[in-house]
């Protein structure tokens, strides 16, 4: 199976960068033999690029030349032409491409209504052209972030062009979410206005928090500094780190957290990509995952954050990665989910780990989970044997979970602050196809949002009670 990452934006491409780069590395770890495998037409096809012209996909044989099946959208250049001049430039070709001079201005209007209707047959094209490559399309991905203008506006426009192109393929959705000290002041309005759009259009959204990624990488950096770890680290184990990569220029200050996001993607895909004894596909998280179709955003954790360099991983160990899934300073958003309300979860493992672990380890902790009444066994695993790059075994766990609901709060309360002020509004009111009623809609739509998790959370510590049986009369 296929996934198609488009990545929309200043974020969303430099995220993606980070994606490809440690995507290539784990594929050369695992193939030494250099030859095009299903593992790597994954997310790669392979073209021979020697007649010149398109160049024919080769099927089977040696690696020719790798290109990546994305989409690079950006209403400026700047990242995706240093994309274009860095060690990756040879993975993508400027059919893959869309740039614009001008950027979107942090106004959601400007990349929806504007960009949007602008580039429209243009993006339909490339994403057909794309897709045709592909023998099985699973699944896009959008890698966006939610409080600047192209990455909001533009990113949901695609999401939407995708519902209406391509019903039939399931639609994920990386979204990263401003911190309250954001430097964009409009973030509140172009987050609640991609909201509405993400509510309608989306399978599965997996929201991260810019705060929550600062977080990690600090936590790491004390970690390592102080010699609290009483071990040293093992090397390129690090979930922030780069090293090892095709990356040859100076490390920018969001390398760290943008590679957090890149091995996010890179553990949900590893199932399709990879062997294992459970293998678990991205449509059966949606499946699995969302009971409800508006109820549809996953909070995701990684662990562990850094391997320690001794050889043997004690089953200790083993079970701390698990504890630590569900401690709130290893989830991507700022949430606790251990005192919220679960509705379902999903654990997919890499590695040494065996299904007697998994069990073992669902087991220990479910006492100290709350989980809906009617989906008490509300657990998806997924088991892939190859871990990633420098490490020995990783969990991602994705909880839907009512811990998200803080998260909407707090933007909600952002947007009324300048809402009632009606603070910057004509910058958005003046592009056209853009009334006020848009706002009033992408306000009641998060309202209704969280509203079903407040009725979720009401009936958070009833008597579980199991569902009555069927008596069969003798």
């Amino acid at each position: 199976p296929v996934s198609l990452p488009s990545a929309v934006g200043q974020c969303g491409n430099q995220v993606g960068c980070r994606f490809w780069d440690l995507a290539l590395r784990e594929h050369a770890a695992v193939n030494k033999k250099g030859i095009y495998d299903e593992s790597l037409s994954s997310f790669f096809r392979n073209v021979d690029t020697r007649s010149g012209g398109d160049g024919a996909d080769i099927y089977k044989g040696k690696i020719c030349s790798l290109k990546a099946r994305a989409l690079l959208i950006d209403m400026e250049e700047g990242v995706v032409n240093e994309i274009l001049q860095g060690p990756l430039r040879d993975v993508f070709d400027s059919k893959q491409l869309i740039t614009d001079v001008s950027g979107s201005g942090n106004n959601w209007a400007v990349g929806h209504k504007l960009y949007g209707y602008q580039y429209r047959e243009n993006i339909v094209e490339k994403l057909r052209k794309t897709a045709e490559h592909c023998d099985c399309l699973q699944c896009f991905f959008i890698i966006h972030s939610m409080g600047g203008g192209t990455g909001s506006g533009l990113g949901t426009f695609v999401l939407n062009l995708l519902e209406d192109e391509f019903p039939e393929v399931y639609r994920f959705v990386t979204s990263v979410y401003p911190s309250g000290e954001d430097d964009v002041i409009t973030s509140p309005y172009n987050s609640v206005l991609a909201m509405k759009e993400l509510n309608e259009h989306a399978d599965c959204v997996l929201p991260i928090e810019n705060e929550s990624l600062f977080d990690i990488v600090n936590k790491i950096h004390q970690m390592i500094d102080s010699g609290k770890l009483g071990s040293t680290v093992k090397q390129n184990s690090l979930v922030t780190s780069s090293a090892g990569s095709t990356k040859t220029v100076q490390e920018k200050p969001f390398d760290a957290m943008n590679n957090i996001v890149a091995n996010l993607l890179l553990n949900l895909t590893s199932s399709a990509r990879f062997e294992g004894s459970l293998n678990m596909d991205l449509n059966e998280i949606s499946m699995n995952l969302v009971p409800f179709p508006r109820l549809h955003y996953l909070v995701s954790s990684l662990t562990p954050l850094y391997t320690l360099a001794d050889v043997n991983v004690p089953s200790r160990r083993l079970d701390q990665m698990f504890s630590d899934a569900f401690s709130r300073d290893h989830q991507l958003i700022q949430a606790d989910p251990k005192h919220s309300l679960y509705l379902a979860c999903a654990l997919l493992v890499r590695g040494n780990v065996q299904v007697s672990d998994l069990r073992r380890n669902i087991e220990r902790l479910k006492p100290s989970l709350h989980f809906v009444s009617w989906n008490q066994e509300g657990w998806k695993t997924g088991l892939c044997s190859v871990p990633p790059v420098g490490r020995s075994h990783s969990l991602l766990a994705l909880a839907n979970n009512t811990c998200v609901k803080p998260t909407f709060i707090e933007l909600k309360d952002r947007f009324m602050k300048l809402y009632k002020k009606k603070a910057h509004l004509h910058h958005y009111l003046h592009i056209d196809g853009m009334e006020q009623s848009c706002f009033s809609e992408a306000i009641s739509s998060l309202s209704d949002l969280i509203e079903e998790y407040n009725e979720l959370d009401a009936t958070k510590g009833g008597p579980r009670t199991d569902p009555s049986r069927l008596k069969i009369a003798v």
